[in-house]
């Protein structure tokens, strides 16, 4: 089975007097590329935020937000460091009156400084951090099911694909025993008309044929590429199945489709090899966000 790298979770926790919030998102991406967003009493905690998400994400551009939520919205300030204040307040009042401007709300203008007010950032509890992390992972199992049910869309759409790929390689077959008679004749006409038909040496023309008609000929690429699609299917299959290796098998595929369209010599076989070309090409979009 495969996992989508696009995958959302959320989960909260409200005790009554804070309300606690986990919110993961990710895109694709070929590496794990992380954000954190969280409040500075969790800085302590974010290598281990970090170290989880690289354990179970794995890739993705992934955004990971806590949120926390006071039901009392004032916040008590620990202090006011008055020396600076003062200094800033004195400093824009000798500004304002060498402007000639008003200072009527140069305290408020100066309390609004930086290091002014100095906020109180105790470091997180124990126990808060546990209901932190209890949400924390509910939000990553949100966010993995999440990612589960987009694979199981992915797959399916892949699957499908494959199979149009497989039909048109069945239809190919039909097709290729027509193609003898007609390069025999071809080539027999375009002799006649240049050299004439008396002077054809049929035994050196058979021997030709063949000779040409062994270049042309498609049954490896039939066998390898029926393979390869077998073996991509199977990948999917497999609790390990990632898109890197499912991107790798493609890229064989692709290769045996170009090779069969190359020596097909054939129009109906050649249109039914765009038809697997195009096929291809949104089996590797897909693949580009699988994990």
């Amino acid at each position: 089975m495969i996992k989508s790298m696009t995958g959302y979770g959320i989960a909260s926790f409200d005790s009554g007097s804070t309300k606690y919030t986990v919110e993961i998102k990710s895109l694709n991406s070929k590496f794990l590329e992380l954000a954190l967003r969280i409040p500075r009493s969790f800085s302590e905690k974010e290598f281990q935020l970090r170290n989880e998400c690289n354990k179970q994400i794995e890739r993705g551009k992934v955004s990971l937000s806590i949120n926390v939520e006071q039901a009392d919205s004032i916040v008590k300030a620990a202090g006011i460091d008055t020396a600076l204040l003062k200094n800033y307040y004195n400093q824009l009042k000798a500004v304002s009156t060498e402007l000639g401007e008003p200072g009527g709300n140069l305290l408020q203008l100066a309390l609004g400084l930086p290091e002014v007010v100095k906020y109180d950032e105790d470091t997180v509890s124990e126990e808060e951090w546990k209901i932190v992390e209890k949400t924390f992972h509910q939000a990553l199992a949100a966010f993995q099911q999440f990612r589960t049910d987009e694979g199981n869309v992915l797959e399916q759409d892949v699957k499908y694909r494959i199979g149009v790929i497989l039909k048109n390689l069945e239809l190919v077959e039909v097709e290729e025993p027509k193609r003898i008679p007609l390069i025999r004749e071809r080539l027999n006409q375009f002799l006649t008309e240049a050299i004439g038909r008396e002077s054809i040496d049929q035994n050196r023309f058979e021997q030709e044929l063949i000779y040409y008609i062994d270049k042309l000929d498609i049954t490896e690429e039939k066998v390898r590429l029926k393979s390869h699609c077998d073996y991509f299917v199977e990948t999917l299959k497999n609790a390990d199945a990632n898109g890197k290796k499912l991107g790798f098998i493609s890229q064989e595929i692709g290769r045996e489709i170009n090779t069969l369209g190359s020596k097909a010599n054939d129009a109906n076989i050649q249109k039914l090899v765009v038809g697997m070309k195009e096929e291809l090409e949104k089996i590797k979009e897909q693949l580009l966000n699988v994990l």
